[in-house]
């Protein structure tokens, strides 16, 4: 076994990128404080390949270079908006029939193994801050919530983590929908 070299991979510039079928899957940042976190979630959104990113509330915004050590470019292929009122842009999306669902420990949650894609649907997934989570106004707006089974001691994930988990989920369930 060899590993591959990055020109083997035939990965996609970012113009062929920016023109490529994305999945129907937003992802939300509600105030996120770390900037690591941030790059982090634009690198695992490029990798499968959602349709954008909105960062709400106190989450930073790129060019930064924090925001970039982390996303590696990935701030310039995926598509991003800042909004910065999390329930105004909720509202917004569920006019548009987005299906909004929190990333959270709430009761009712739906634990992410669990999760059933629905064929034609748009999702937004609201990942929160670090340390509050998704802030309670949002997740009232939202009549679905997926939460990540978990055995430990530990009541959370880091956002970076939960994000590429629940991506790589849900971005397998509405891929396997074709």
């Amino acid at each position: 076994m060899r590993k591959l070299a990055n020109e083997e991979l035939h990965r996609l510039s970012v113009a062929a990128y920016k023109d490529s079928e994305k999945i129907p899957v937003i992802v939300i940042l509600d105030n996120v404080r770390s900037l690591n976190n941030i790059g982090s979630v634009f690198r695992t959104a490029d990798a499968f390949a959602i349709e954008k990113i909105y960062l709400c509330g106190i989450t930073a915004c790129p060019p930064h270079k924090d925001i970039h050590k982390t996303a590696l470019g990935a701030t310039e292929s995926v598509a991003w908006e800042y909004a910065p009122d999390i329930c105004a842009l909720l509202a917004e999306l569920q006019e548009q029939q987005v299906k909004t669902i929190a990333i959270e420990q709430v009761e009712g949650a739906t634990p992410l193994d669990c999760f059933v894609a629905e064929p034609h649907t748009r999702y937004a997934l609201i990942f929160g801050n670090e340390v509050e989570g998704v802030q309670q106004e949002a997740v009232s707006l939202c009549k679905h919530a997926i939460e990540i089974p978990q055995y430990g001691t530990k009541h959370s994930l880091n956002i970076a983590v939960s994000t590429g988990i629940v991506l790589w989920e849900v971005g397998h369930k509405i891929r396997a929908l074709g």
